[in-house]
């Protein structure tokens, strides 16, 4: 399975504007896709393990390795494209 990792912020205006559309995903990714999210104020050390320089960022692992990353907001189709672009690698 892939896993989603949302590092964000809750003073991060991107983060805030991405989150119903990332929780729309969850949705409609259910089964195929596990999401998390991580606040790198309070978790500043699982940022650092993953090299995250900027919010929002998102990783996708797959078997615990990572397969891609994307920094900043993007559109919800945008977004849906990425998704389906990295499940069917």
């Amino acid at each position: 399975m892939f896993e989603f990792i949302d590092f964000f912020a809750d003073w991060c205006g991107p983060c805030h504007a991405m989150k119903p559309i990332i929780e729309e995903a969850e949705k409609l990714y259910a089964g195929k896709i596990k999401f998390s999210k991580i606040d790198v104020d309070t978790n500043g050390e699982a940022a650092g393990k993953y090299g995250v320089m900027s919010i929002p960022t998102y990783v996708i692992l797959k078997d615990e390795k990572e397969i891609d990353r994307k920094i900043g907001a993007m559109t919800r189709d945008m977004f849906k494209n990425w998704l389906d672009s990295v499940l069917a690698k």
